[in-house]
């Protein structure tokens, strides 16, 4: 279930009215008049709720599910649980897309006045918080005692800020949990809609992002760096990481504890890093992909599969660094003995 605090869901609807708006044939027996309260993802669906299988690496997660409904590409259908009706459709992740825009038709746009500080009548800020000007304090957000939100910040609708936290000017934070300690640089964007897009013949259609952020203690994170809020799941960055400038973490990504990040690293959506992972600067990371505890990857590593075993890795696709480096040395060689031959 999506979070209240940051989501206004609408419903319940009857499974034949779902269908009739995504376009999409109902089932067999009684199961159209069947109500269903939310969408949420495989692993956490339970039998109120619509879920979807479009990645076949998933499909462990679909025949444990307990959601109620699934759209699924008839060629999985036959692993869906008992319990769970099948959806058939070529498009499922289409298909999820507009039944969560039905439940979720509308998502709250956050104001600032510049005028300000302005503090919403149901916010709670602690003592010995100092808000500057320009800075706005949504509803029912929540800022710990001792944390100092800089000039023209914005902190959305039931956004948590820990104690002692500091803000600098400029950052937005929605849809986020922040723990004790941290540090947001100036011009960081918290929380915002993550990016995703269910391809559609006239275009595309936007999937709602219905997940949070959640920030641990004593994280560090720099001046414009994006943390983008899950789809469904939680975007999750650990305690004590320290993320530099100009880094961009995709829905869903999950950090682990101590990890450091140096500008302009780019990880994709739904990887999960372990802790104490060392990425150095313009490394990038595919999706859905598992690096474990204890790597580091050198800079401008491109990983394109999970990395299981601790060590050092580079290159692109990433692999252990002493192969990256023969790989470099013998291509190098190769074209100094070309470069002589055709002299």
């Amino acid at each position: 279930m999506a979070d209240p605090r940051f989501f206004d869901r609408q419903g319940p609807f009857a499974l034949r009215d779902i269908l009739a708006s995504v376009d999409v044939e109902n089932p067999s027996g009684g199961s159209a008049d069947r109500q269903f309260q939310d969408v949420a993802p495989l692993a956490t669906a339970g039998p109120t709720d619509v879920s979807f299988l479009d990645n076949p690496k998933y499909l462990e997660a679909f025949k444990a599910t307990r959601a109620g409904a699934c759209f699924v590409d008839p060629a999985h259908a036959e692993h869906c649980p008992e319990e769970t009706v099948p959806l058939a459709t070529a498009t499922p992740y289409l298909a999820f897309a507009r039944t969560a825009g039905i439940f979720y038709p509308t998502e709250s746009i956050l104001t600032v006045d510049a005028d300000g500080p302005t503090v919403h009548p149901t916010a709670e800020v602690a003592d010995g918080c100092a808000i500057a000007p320009g800075a706005s304090i949504g509803p029912g957000a929540e800022i710990g005692e001792g944390s100092v939100i800089g000039p023209n910040v914005a902190i959305g609708r039931g956004v948590v800020i820990g104690k002692h936290c500091t803000i600098h000017h400029a950052a937005t934070i929605t849809h986020a949990i922040v723990g004790d300690r941290v540090e947001i640089g100036a011009g960081g964007r918290i929380g915002q809609c993550g990016f995703g897009f269910a391809p559609d013949p006239p275009g595309y259609v936007a999937v709602p992002q219905l997940g949070r952020v959640m920030i641990g203690n004593d994280v560090n994170i720099g001046a414009n760096t994006t943390i983008d809020r899950g789809a469904g799941p939680d975007t999750v960055i650990g305690d004590h990481c320290r993320l530099d400038n100009l880094v961009q973490i995709a829905h869903n990504v999950v950090l682990g504890k101590g990890c450091v990040l140096a500008a302009q690293v780019g990880i994709s959506g739904s990887t999960k890093v372990g802790d104490y992972v060392v990425m150095a600067g313009q490394v990038g990371l595919a999706g859905h992909l598992k690096v474990a505890s204890g790597i580091t990857l050198a800079g401008k590593s491109g990983v394109t599969h999970d990395l299981l075993e601790p060590g050092t890795y580079g290159g692109f696709p990433a692999v252990p660094v002493r192969d990256w480096r023969i790989k470099v040395a013998t291509l190098s060689r190769m074209a100094k003995k070309r470069n002589r031959n055709d002299g």
